[in-house]
């Protein structure tokens, strides 16, 4: 091998290492332990079960527990960047660190339950065609439960009302509340009318799910 191969090696070497080191310091490790310390502004929503948001309509939150860690602190990020327009979790996504966010991604990703196998309910005609034009289990992954990458969120079982209206948001444009800067999702959502998004939600809220709301203590 010549010197000046073995220098590029090196040198390649060394910027592979630069970069992981960048990536290590952008996305922390989370710490599911201190995570459950810093949940306190998310107990009172997600903590509960039932639980009923009024905006931009009335639905109920989602449930975040035994989503993964890397697409919690996806979510988180965006609604600190603004990408993800709500003003009550921006509010709250701005006021935490990277680290907050990598440790309550962590917490709330620990909240595994073992899931008996059930068997997920057949979708009408109609709706079959419409997950067929979505190609929504490209993404999502088997039972759209399984993502095919940890950066995308678990769907199935989620709540059908959640769902209808985090999927029109991906529609909504120049609105300064409401909105989700997604342009995958938003290319994958704009062709379906609101009436074959809920149709949509409402089936995909009806199948066997990992994800659940955990309570907390205080209110129980």
């Amino acid at each position: 091998m010549s010197k000046q191969t073995i220098a590029t090696a090196a040198l390649a070497l060394a910027l592979a290492a630069g970069v992981s080191c960048v990536r290590a310091q952008d996305n922390p490790a989370g710490d599911a332990a201190n995570g459950q310390k810093k949940a306190a502004m998310c107990i009172g929503c997600h903590g509960i079960p039932g639980y009923r948001a009024s905006f931009p309509e009335i639905h109920q939150v989602p449930m975040i527990s035994g989503q993964g860690a890397k697409y919690i602190a996806s979510a988180l990020t965006a609604y600190k960047k603004g990408e993800r327009k709500h003003p009550t979790m921006r509010g709250i996504a701005g006021s935490l660190s990277d680290q907050d966010i990598a440790d309550v991604a962590a917490f709330y990703a620990s909240h595994q339950r073992p899931t008996a196998a059930a068997a997920a309910p057949a979708p009408s005609a109609a709706v079959a065609e419409l997950l067929k034009k979505g190609n929504c289990a490209s993404c999502h992954g088997e039972g759209l439960n399984k993502p095919i990458d940890a950066s995308y969120p678990k769907l199935a079982g989620q709540h059908a009302d959640y769902l209808y209206v985090a999927l029109k948001s991906y529609k909504t444009e120049n609105n300064p509340n409401v909105g989700r800067g997604n342009a995958i999702m938003g290319g994958m959502a704009k062709p379906f009318t609101n009436a074959e998004l809920k149709s949509l939600a409402d089936y995909i809220g009806s199948l066997p799910s990992d994800l659940q709301v955990v309570p907390n203590a205080k209110f129980r």
